[in-house]
This record gives structure tokens, C-alpha cells and sequence, in this order.
């Protein structure tokens, strides 16, 4: 990611942008307005696209946080950098200042707080990406969990019964661990009674030659 993927970026309380911050010109800031004007209220993600960049938005409790992001720059990534913002002005704002603030009056506090947000997600993208595909696969496994639970609840399986197919299942295990044990030591066993063999055979080889070479025990030069 380069220093040009995250383009403008804002804070709002309803449709009051309070703090914003951007290095670039042009009229992001102004197609950001229009979108948070028709943003629905509920606590949602949105994002919107437009010439070869993303507007992205993050509504939660009144405010909304938006990144202007290049298209390149994954919607997780985005979102990423969004929810690195909320949680930091909720902390810093949370006890009612923000709800009181006039338009841009956090700009100059909370501008250069996005900006190092910015840079954060720029400096550790390979890392948040990583991290944001673990909590998919996290998520989908728990998904599958959920389903196969509520399957097995439709078909008249309480609990108990689970219970009891895991303890069998657990039973299982022991006994085929066991009899995995028992296998190896037999398989242990045959082993060495065909080395004894094989040495028996090779002793009786050495003797028999022994014997003819001296033609008997008293071998002599």
C-alpha cells in the first residue's frame, strides 16, 4: 500500500461532520458529503463506488466514520482503518464533548489522529489482512457450528443425546488407541522372533562351515 491509498477521511455526528482530514485536493470531500446525506441511520457498513475509488462508511450509535479509499485498497482494509477511528474518538470523545461539538471543530484534535491511523494501516497491511482472514475462517467455523447444531436440534437430538455420542466417540478413541498399542507390540514381537530365526540360520551357516573347513571341533593348522 502506498501513501496515496487512503485519500479523505471524516467524523459525524448525523450529518455535522465534526473532524476531517485530507492531503489531497479535489472533490472527494464534497461526494462524501452527498453520501453521508443519504446514509440510513441504522448501524451498518456501506460502501460506495466511484471512479476507480471506494467511499466507505461506518454508522454506529449517531456517528458516522468515512475513508475515501483508492479501489486497490481492500472494503476489510478500509473498514479496518474505520474501526481503529471509532474506537480511538470514542475514547477520546465519549464523555459528551462530541456530542455537543459545532461543526469541524475537531479538526484540528482529531485531524492529525487520522492521519496516523492512516499510516498505521499503510505501515501494517500485510499483518491486518492476516489477522482479518483468520477471524473470516474463525467465523466460518463458527457458522458451521451453529448449523450443524441447529440440524441436529431439528432431527430431535437434545443434548443428552450429543453428549452421549461424544462420549462414545471418546470411548472409540480410547479403544482404538488401545488396540493400536496392542498391534504395535505385537508387530514388535514377530519382529524380533524372525531376527532370533535369521541368527539361528546364520549361526548354524557359520558352524556347518566350521565343521567341514576342520572336519570336525578340533580345527588345526
Amino acid at each position: 500500500m502506498g501513501q496515496e491509498s487512503f485519500i479523505y477521511s471524516f467524523v459525524a455526528r448525523g450529518t455535522m461532520v465534526l473532524a476531517e482530514y485530507t492531503e489531497f485536493t479535489g472533490n472527494f470531500p464534497a461526494i462524501a458529503a452527498q453520501c453521508l446525506q443519504k446514509l440510513p441511520s441504522s448501524n451498518n457498513k456501506f460502501t460506495y463506488n466511484c471512479d476507480h475509488h471506494t467511499f466507505n462508511f461506518l454508522v454506529q450509535d449517531g456517528y458516522a466514520y468515512c475513508v475515501v479509499s483508492k479501489e486497490s485498497v481492500g472494503k476489510q482494509i478500509s473498514i479496518a482503518f474505520l474501526e481503529r477511528v471509532r474506537a480511538d474518538f470514542k475514547k477520546r470523545y465519549g464523555g459528551g464533548k462530541a456530542d455537543t461539538a459545532v461543526a469541524k471543530s475537531l479538526n484540528k484534535e482529531f485531524g492529525p489522529i487520522m492521519k496516523e491511523h492512516m499510516q498505521y494501516i499503510i505501515d501494517h497491511a500485510d499483518e491486518i489482512e492476516k489477522l482479518l482472514k483468520v477471524k473470516a475462517q474463525v467465523s466460518e467455523v463458527k457458522s458451521i457450528m451453529l448449523e450443524n447444531i441447529d440440524k441436529a436440534i431439528e432431527r430431535g437430538q437434545n443434548l443428552t443425546t450429543l453428549s452421549d455420542k461424544a462420549d462414545d466417540l471418546r470411548d472409540s478413541a480410547q479403544e482404538f488407541k488401545k488396540k493400536g498399542t496392542q498391534i504395535r507390540r505385537k508387530m514388535w514381537y514377530q519382529n524380533m522372533k524372525i531376527k532370533l530365526v535369521v541368527l539361528g540360520i546364520i549361526l548354524c551357516l557359520v558352524l556347518i562351515i566350521w565343521l567341514s573347513i576342520c572336519h570336525g571341533f578340533s580345527c588345526t593348522n
